[in-house]
Protein backbone atom coordinates (compact mmCIF):
# COMPACT_ATOMS: atom_id res chain seq x y z
CA UNK A 1 0.00 0.00 0.00
CA UNK A 2 1.51 3.15 -1.03
CA UNK A 3 1.46 6.74 1.59
CA UNK A 4 -1.57 8.67 1.85
CA UNK A 5 0.49 11.36 1.98
CA UNK A 6 4.23 11.62 0.34
CA UNK A 7 6.30 14.90 2.08
CA UNK A 8 8.91 16.27 0.02
CA UNK A 9 12.52 16.07 1.41
CA UNK A 10 12.00 20.18 1.53
CA UNK A 11 8.67 20.11 2.85
CA UNK A 12 10.08 17.45 5.59
CA UNK A 13 12.94 19.83 6.78
CA UNK A 14 10.54 23.24 6.86
CA UNK A 15 8.30 21.19 8.68
CA UNK A 16 11.41 20.22 11.15
CA UNK A 17 12.44 23.93 11.56
CA UNK A 18 8.61 24.78 12.61
CA UNK A 19 7.97 21.86 14.94
CA UNK A 20 11.43 23.06 16.64
CA UNK A 21 10.42 26.86 16.81
CA UNK A 22 6.94 26.25 18.08
CA UNK A 23 8.36 23.96 20.53
CA UNK A 24 6.79 21.10 18.89
CA UNK A 25 9.07 18.32 18.44
CA UNK A 26 8.13 14.76 18.59
CA UNK A 27 4.12 15.76 17.90
CA UNK A 28 2.23 14.42 15.15
CA UNK A 29 1.59 15.99 11.56
CA UNK A 30 -1.78 15.90 11.14
CA UNK A 31 -3.08 16.21 7.33
CA UNK A 32 -6.54 16.79 7.04
CA UNK A 33 -9.17 17.89 4.53
CA UNK A 34 -12.06 20.22 5.95
CA UNK A 35 -15.31 21.96 4.19
CA UNK A 36 -15.19 25.06 2.48
CA UNK A 37 -13.34 27.30 0.27
CA UNK A 38 -15.10 27.95 -3.14
CA UNK A 39 -14.68 24.72 -4.55
CA UNK A 40 -16.01 22.46 -1.00
CA UNK A 41 -12.86 21.20 -0.06
CA UNK A 42 -9.76 22.54 1.76
CA UNK A 43 -6.24 21.20 2.99
CA UNK A 44 -5.28 21.90 6.90
CA UNK A 45 -1.85 21.05 8.38
CA UNK A 46 -1.18 21.17 12.27
CA UNK A 47 0.18 19.76 14.65
CA UNK A 48 -1.46 17.19 17.63
CA UNK A 49 -0.12 15.50 20.22
CA UNK A 50 -1.80 11.84 20.44
CA UNK A 51 -3.13 9.75 17.27
CA UNK A 52 -7.41 8.91 17.59
CA UNK A 53 -8.38 5.36 16.83
CA UNK A 54 -9.58 6.37 13.55
CA UNK A 55 -6.31 8.02 12.15
CA UNK A 56 -3.76 6.42 10.02
CA UNK A 57 -0.19 6.59 10.91
CA UNK A 58 2.77 7.36 8.33
CA UNK A 59 6.37 8.76 8.92
CA UNK A 60 8.61 10.34 6.22
CA UNK A 61 11.80 12.10 6.84
CA UNK A 62 11.28 11.26 10.60
CA UNK A 63 8.37 13.23 10.83
CA UNK A 64 5.20 11.50 12.43
CA UNK A 65 2.10 11.83 10.13
CA UNK A 66 -1.44 11.55 11.20
CA UNK A 67 -4.75 11.43 8.26
CA UNK A 68 -8.40 10.22 9.50
CA UNK A 69 -9.30 7.53 7.70
CA UNK A 70 -12.31 8.75 6.67
CA UNK A 71 -9.88 11.54 4.61
CA UNK A 72 -7.50 8.42 2.99
CA UNK A 73 -9.55 8.25 -0.24
CA UNK A 74 -9.80 12.00 -0.91
CA UNK A 75 -5.71 12.14 -0.22
CA UNK A 76 -4.16 9.62 -1.59
CA UNK A 77 -1.34 10.02 -3.60
CA UNK A 78 -0.87 14.03 -2.60
CA UNK A 79 2.08 15.47 -2.61
CA UNK A 80 3.18 17.82 -0.52
CA UNK A 81 6.13 20.04 -1.48
CA UNK A 82 7.56 23.40 0.13
CA UNK A 83 8.40 25.94 -2.41
CA UNK A 84 11.11 28.80 -2.06
CA UNK A 85 11.07 32.22 -3.94
CA UNK A 86 12.09 35.55 -3.87
CA UNK A 87 8.90 36.26 -2.73
CA UNK A 88 9.04 34.11 0.33
CA UNK A 89 8.27 30.45 0.38
CA UNK A 90 5.17 27.95 1.02
CA UNK A 91 4.00 24.69 0.90
CA UNK A 92 2.55 23.50 -2.40
CA UNK A 93 0.07 20.77 -2.46
CA UNK A 94 -0.61 18.19 -5.80
CA UNK A 95 -3.08 16.23 -5.14
CA UNK A 96 -4.43 12.99 -7.95
CA UNK A 97 -7.48 13.22 -7.01
CA UNK A 98 -8.44 16.90 -7.08
CA UNK A 99 -10.67 17.65 -10.28
CA UNK A 100 -11.27 21.29 -9.80
CA UNK A 101 -9.89 23.86 -7.50
CA UNK A 102 -10.57 27.83 -7.27
CA UNK A 103 -9.52 30.26 -8.55
CA UNK A 104 -6.99 31.60 -5.70
CA UNK A 105 -5.87 27.38 -5.39
CA UNK A 106 -7.05 27.01 -1.76
CA UNK A 107 -9.74 24.90 -2.28
CA UNK A 108 -10.84 21.87 -4.58
CA UNK A 109 -13.19 19.04 -5.08
CA UNK A 110 -12.61 15.63 -6.29
CA UNK A 111 -15.06 13.27 -8.27
CA UNK A 112 -16.64 11.85 -5.35
CA UNK A 113 -17.10 14.70 -2.87
CA UNK A 114 -18.06 17.92 -3.15
CA UNK A 115 -17.52 19.12 0.12
CA UNK A 116 -19.37 22.06 1.51
CA UNK A 117 -18.85 24.83 -0.97
CA UNK A 118 -19.14 28.88 0.32
CA UNK A 119 -19.98 31.75 -1.63
CA UNK A 120 -16.69 33.34 -2.60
Amino acid sequence: MSDVVVITEAAGLQIKDMMKQNEEEGAFLRVAIKGGGCSGLSYGMGFDHEAGENDIQLEQHGIKILVQQEDEGILRGTTIDYKQSMMGGGFTIENPNAIASCGCGSSFKTATNQGTPENC
